[in-house]
């Protein structure tokens, strides 16, 4: 089928979302059944406007650069469509001759493209739809790993690095909030971090397991009397025993997929960071906090090798699947082990299968406790990170 193709960017920004941006483009580029290839500015916003930007002008010199760029170059949106933004959105690709639909993004962004595929069919016009999985928040169902993820990840674990080098020098109660609303990958992550016995995170709350106030503060205090300090990396959508994330009780802002706008906000840490001061039977013990906030997305420099690599692949399979007839669906990446590395490849699922619905971290990979992650899950991490920076000690 000819016709053109265009691209959209949704949801939080990475550090590797462009190189599948890109990886579409190069690939589309060798293809005589692609004409013109587009990229919406901010998303669904820009299709429905037809703010688009002509892709195959861009030299080898920018592509390699864009991939390399961290964030969305095409900009993004958080915007959830209807019905009648579905229909504006045909009349525009009726207009452009658009018959390929390539979206990179979360779970909510397969929920988009599983709305307008199913509006498409019904009015019988014909549109190749496909998803590219991002996310840093690792939560995407069937897939291995989520672009995006490991680079955060890294991020977090040499921010975690310092933090600890700080603690250390120091010591006292340092209680780090890192994204994650339903979700604890990017928080698990700051176990990499340690480096030697006794180094932190000492401590690791993820959404996954419900926690009391009085459970938090009595881990805190153990952990100070046997280190005379104590990190806490602690996931922004960590629960109570009702199963509410704490957050909710400092916000009512809602994005527009109905969502609990957590991040960008210390509240969370001081609340935790006031409680713990107040109610610690160590009575002299400095607690501090920080948030980790969105440098965690689109950090440059320190993306992981791996994470390109798929990233961009993800984005060359999926016009590959497109041009195979009549089909549509989510791009999912599985695990291999050859010669005792992983080696990623990937298949074709249904966009329902992707959309809306998050993949928590299994219990494998949480302690008994509740309050760190297993070596399991390191097993499984380590390999999407690469190696981490040398620390020099006296």
């Amino acid at each position: 089928m000819k016709g053109n193709l265009i691209i959209g960017q949704s949801g939080g920004p990475t550090m590797v979302i462009n190189q599948s941006l890109v990886g579409i483009i190069k690939e589309a580029s060798r293809h005589q059944e692609v004409q013109s290839i587009y990229g919406a500015r901010h998303g669904i916003l820009g299709m429905l406007t037809g703010d688009f930007i002509n892709l195959r002008q861009l030299s080898d010199k920018k592509m390699k650069l864009i991939a390399a760029t961290p964030s969305s170059a095409l900009g993004t949106c958080r915007h959830k469509p209807d019905e009648k933004d579905c229909q504006k959105v045909f009349e525009v690709f009726t207009k452009h001759n658009i018959k390929y639909f390539f979206y990179i993004g979360g779970n909510d962004t397969a929920e988009t493209c599983h709305i307008i595929n199913e509006i498409a069919k019904k009015k019988g016009y014909e549109l190749r739809i496909f998803h590219i999985p991002k996310t840093i928040d690792n939560d995407l169902l069937v897939n291995d790993f989520c672009p995006g993820y490991p680079s955060a990840a890294r991020y977090v674990a040499m921010s975690f690095m310092g933090n600890d080098l700080d603690n250390q020098a120091i010591p006292g109660v340092k209680i780090d909030i890192v994204m994650g609303r339903h979700a604890g990958w990017l928080t698990a992550a700051a176990a990499l971090a340690r480096r030697e016995k006794g180094d932190g995170p000492h401590l690791i709350y993820l959404p996954e397991t419900p926690i009391t106030i009085k459970k938090f503060v009595k881990d805190i205090d153990d952990m100070y009397a046997r280190h005379g300090r104590c990190l806490v990396a602690a996931s922004e959508g960590i629960t109570g025993p009702g199963g509410k994330p704490l957050g909710e009780s400092l916000t009512k802002q809602r994005d527009s997929h109905g969502n609990i706008r957590l991040s960008g906000s210390g509240a969370l840490g001081d609340m935790l960071a006031n409680y713990v001061e107040k109610h610690s039977r160590h009575k002299d013990m400095r607690v501090r906090t920080d948030t980790l906030g969105y440098a965690q997305r689109s950090f440059p420099g320190i993306a992981s090798s791996v994470d390109a690599r798929v990233a961009k692949m993800v984005g060359q399979e999926a016009v590959r699947y497109a041009l195979k007839g009549d089909i549509d669906g989510s791009v999912a990446i599985s695990r291999l082990s050859k010669q005792g590395k992983p080696v990623f490849e990937t298949d074709l699922v249904e966009l329902r299968r992707v959309a809306r619905d998050a993949k928590e971290m299994p219990r494998k990979f949480i302690n008994q406790a509740g309050n760190d992650v297993t070596a399991s899950f390191i097993k499984y991490l380590q390999p999407l990170v690469g190696d981490l920076p040398e620390i020099g000690r006296l």
